[in-house]
């Protein structure tokens, strides 16, 4: 596929800019050439224009290469196993209300999600599933904005949830925030957690967990052992607060769907493979007060 007029004249712009030593402009006609699907390589003659991939598709996680944030301060990371049309309506809900980044890791066809992709959003497919924990720190890894915000693709915006969570990690006296989370039970000896509102609470769940992710990455993320989301948010919240760190849950303007990671999961295994990973965390955890939130 050859390129078009306008896109030759946006490399030559570029090429300019790189003779100019104008880096960032040279860098913002590159993202818009890439924007125009395709990529521009240097070469001694000038330039070459090559169509470029929509999206990577990897085979492992391990295997993921950064994925750009462009401008923004932020990215919203969602995971989706299946049920995309769900996913296309939690990310046009984002699109509609909030400036930020988007990046979508798909587990196998996008399918509908590929008519999501635009200059803020950008999807990678992995064609092997190694569980929630892994798939979550792919992302951490990876996406090259300051903040993120790991998210479930059952969560919907009805509103900007983005400034004020981004204001708020920005003050840095929490290094986590979210939307639903609560304070561990102590009286079943830590065996479940109740949802207080909002102030500083022990766990969050990632229905919409945001961080800064060199906070993140310092306690080494998510466990790779945890396949579903909400023992590896409590066992990730406890991390952080074992490292000092304060999390807050805030009021937003988000909605709950159906969380299929949970419900349409096989009963069965999904119990097995809790208790397992629940096991771990009081093994780890269990009768260290200190690390909680002050009780309220």
């Amino acid at each position: 596929m050859s390129a078009p007029d306008s896109v030759h004249e946006l490399a030559k712009a570029r090429l300019a800019a790189r003779a100019e030593k104008n880096f960032a402009r040279s860098d913002q006609l590159r993202d818009e050439i890439a924007a125009a699907g395709f990529e521009v390589v240097d070469s001694a003659g000038g330039y070459e224009l090559r169509p470029k991939k929509r999206f990577p598709v990897y085979e492992s996680t391990r295997d993921i290469r950064p994925i750009n944030s462009g401008k923004f301060e932020i990215t919203v990371a969602i995971i989706v196993e299946g049920f995309h049309e769900d996913a296309a309506t939690c990310i046009e809900s984002i699109k509609a209300h909030s400036q930020c980044a988007i990046a979508i890791l798909v587990i196998g066809d996008p399918g509908i999600l590929v008519d999501q992709l635009d200059s803020r959003t950008s999807l990678v497919q992995v064609n092997e599933n190694f569980g929630w924990g892994e798939n979550a720190n792919a992302l951490l890894r990876n996406v090259t904005s300051e903040f993120i915000i790991i998210m479930d693709p059952s969560t919907t915006f009805t509103g900007d949830a983005i400034t004020p969570v981004l204001a708020e990690l920005q003050k840095r006296e929490f290094v986590a925030v979210g939307w639903r989370g609560g304070l561990v039970n102590l009286e079943d000896d830590w065996r479940s957690t109740e949802d207080k509102g909002a102030g500083e609470v022990d766990v969050l769940f990632s229905y919409f967990m945001a961080m800064h992710r060199e906070d993140a990455l310092a306690v080494r993320g998510f466990s790779n052992r945890a396949l579903f989301y909400r023992n590896a948010d409590i066992e990730f919240s406890l991390t952080l607060r074992h490292g000092n760190g304060r999390l807050l849950q805030m009021e937003l303007p988000l909605e709950q769907g159906r969380h299929h990671g949970y419900h349409d999961s096989e009963p069965e295994y999904r119990e097995v493979q809790s208790k397992k990973n629940y096991d771990r965390i009081l093994e780890r955890f269990r009768g260290k007060t200190a690390i909680l939130s002050p009780r309220r």
